[in-house]
């Protein structure tokens, strides 16, 4: 299948139809699966910030796993630059993994704490770039300048690093084999709050100077509309807002997204929000709510919610899964 476009812009990454169900241990109902994600479908264009947002347990993680092909999905397809990438392997499979990295939640824990800097980023420089040491070193020089850190990190181990100068290198790393498309699962939430700022203005740097994409997966609404170009909201496995960030952020149309919006701190002591308040924890994955699965939460819930799943639909400037978006309104934010 061709890759769509967005007036000048190529979509580089599109899921269709994504589903991942983990096995369960089997109980008095018999075999069970934990839903994870269930039938998303999007697409990330070239060059710009995807943000993927949700509580913990939404299935975000789990999506990300599955772009970058460490965990195999249940169905659907996922496809990279025009090509399906979702049942690649052997050298197929290593090909594909050049053109997309990831950075993860832990800096510290995601590297090796045996390997000093220098070969935590020689390593994959060897594994697939083929470099003799001299331009393995070169290459780790640039690399240790181009995300800000100086070259007397080389020989550290990454206990003796702060948590910012751990991210930083776990960032050069993923740029190490020159990828086109970087997975940042929650990369500033264990760093203090000035250092997040530091790493999110590195990453948005990185952009401008390499023309990477990246797929931004966070919890943080307030560092997704700093960085994001466009915005997707998951609920419990399922997709149930899409659109620009300014446009889901600012106007969200999904209770669910209003009530996420509704809990961000207000800068100006003067203002007030209205804080929607969800009842209860988001349902189980081994039994999600019939219908719609945000139901059990909604402010806004009737019986039709039980009976029918709402689809993506558009909705002023944007696409959310609800029945009754329209009698609810949408909420604009000053």
């Amino acid at each position: 299948m061709p890759p769509l476009r967005e007036g000048e812009r190529l979509s580089l990454l599109r899921v269709e139809n994504l589903t991942k169900h983990f096995p369960a241990r089997e109980g008095l109902l018999g075999r069970a699966a934990i839903h994870a994600m269930d039938d998303v479908s999007f697409d990330i264009r070239e060059g710009e910030t995807f943000g993927l947002v949700g509580e913990s347990g939404s299935g975000k993680t789990t999506l990300g796993r599955c772009i970058l092909r460490l965990v195999r999905p249940t169905s659907g397809h996922i496809w990279f630059d025009g090509e399906d990438v979702t049942g690649l392997k052997g050298q197929n499979l290593r090909r594909f993994r050049l053109r997309i990295q990831a950075v993860f939640q832990n800096p510290i824990g995601s590297l090796n704490p045996r390997m000093r800097a220098g070969s935590v980023l020689v390593e994959p420089l060897r594994v697939h770039g083929g470099l003799t040491s001299k331009e393995a070193d070169s290459r780790v020089a640039e690399l240790l300048e181009r995300v800000g850190l100086h070259r007397e990190v080389k020989d550290k181990y990454p206990h003796e690093l702060s948590g910012g100068q751990c991210q930083r290198l776990a960032i050069a790393r993923a740029l190490a084999v020159e990828p086109r498309f970087l997975v940042l699962d929650e990369p500033t939430s264990s760093l203090d709050v000035s250092v997040q700022a530091q790493i999110v203005n590195l990453l948005k740097e990185l952009q401008r100077d390499l023309g990477l994409t990246y797929l931004f997966i966070t919890h943080d609404l307030s560092l997704v509309s700093y960085l994001a170009d466009r915005v997707g909201v998951m609920y419990l496995g399922k997709l149930v807002e899409i659109g620009d960030a300014v446009d889901v952020i600012d106007r969200a149309s999904h209770p669910y997204t209003r009530a996420l919006r509704s809990a961000v701190p207000v800068p100006d002591p003067e203002r007030i929000r209205g804080r929607i308040v969800l009842r209860g924890e988001i349902p189980s994955a081994l039994s999600p709510p019939s219908g719609c699965r945000f139901r059990t939460r909604c402010p806004w819930a009737q019986a039709r919610c039980a009976e029918e799943e709402p689809i993506l639909r558009a909705v002023g400037r944007t696409d959310a899964a609800c029945h009754f978006v329209e009698s609810i309104g949408a909420e604009v934010v000053a």
